[in-house]
């Protein structure tokens, strides 16, 4: 279970040991967006350099995509190296994922595949379902998108998505959970709103997401903080599945003058998990 994953430059390589020590379940070194076309070569040699060393997190890498032209390039420069898994920008559906397992050819790492960033990948949200077994998750961005399409902007004024974006969101949310993976929620992108950050972390948390994507250091602990489950609600969870455990037979139970039923059951299941 990933609660937050770190974007870090591929290009920059003093930043990735103080990425590594930000406490993120996983760092993301980038190859695409935050990399320059000059410095791709440049770029990749670092991600090779820093994956041949004994590491502590979990290092996926973003590629490029796969119509890039450079995708077969940055295969051949992380996979001797074994990443932990590869982040799949542009992908369009399971065939998107399909298509990078035939260049990965016998090396393979699980996939996390960014599902939302042109018009044709929201219409096969739901294939993922067809190669769960090869994902690591699914998640979403609301940056590509309206500039494919020619939108201004994704958010309303107060920071909101839009209803196109929330739709998107909501899409990747049900794509992933019928997939069986994990829900992982894009970034926040303003890094000096920490109060921001938490209320967006919690809604995502709230709506069914498992983890969060950050673009700055700074913004790990919180998201750990959002996505880990309290000891209240630990002690919560433990009470219902005892309850439900002790007395199979019975669909509904009252606890604390409320009543539980199976979905409050798988709930608490779900929350003893993510603790473990």
């Amino acid at each position: 279970m990933l609660r937050s994953l770190l974007f870090v430059p591929a290009d920059r390589p003093e930043r990735f040991a103080k990425a590594a020590a930000s406490g993120a379940d996983a760092i993301i070194l980038d190859l695409e967006d935050s990399v320059a076309p000059a410095r791709k070569a440049a770029g990749r040699a670092e991600v090779s350099a820093y994956l041949a060393e004994p590491r502590e997190v979990k290092t996926f890498v973003r590629i490029n995509p796969l119509d890039s032209g450079q995708t077969e390039a940055d295969l051949a420069a992380i996979l001797p190296r074994k990443p932990d898994g590869i982040v799949l920008p542009k992908a369009e559906g399971a065939a998107s994922v399909a298509a990078l397992l035939q260049l990965m050819g016998d090396i393979r790492f699980p996939v996390l595949p960014i599902a939302t960033e042109t018009p044709a990948a929201i219409f096969e949200l739901s294939t993922y379902g067809q190669c769960g077994d090869k994902l690591s998750g699914l998640t979403w961005g609301a940056e590509d998108l309206p500039a494919a399409i020619g939108a201004s902007s994704s958010r309303e004024e107060d920071g909101r998505y839009t209803p196109p974006y929330e739709m998107v969101r909501s899409l990747t949310l049900f794509g992933a959970h019928k997939a069986g993976v994990q829900a992982i929620e894009t970034v926040f992108p303003d890094i000096r709103d920490m109060d921001g950050l938490a209320a967006y972390a919690r809604r995502a948390r709230r709506d069914g997401f498992t983890g969060m994507m950050a673009i700055h250091p700074a913004q790990v602990a919180s998201i750990n903080i959002t996505f880990t489950p309290s000891e209240e609600e630990i002690a919560h969870a433990r009470e219902i599945v005892a309850l439900f455990d002790a007395n199979p037979s019975v669909g509904a139970h009252q606890l604390h003058g409320k009543m539980v039923d199976q979905p409050h059951y798988k709930i608490a299941k779900s929350i003893l998990a993510q603790r473990r």
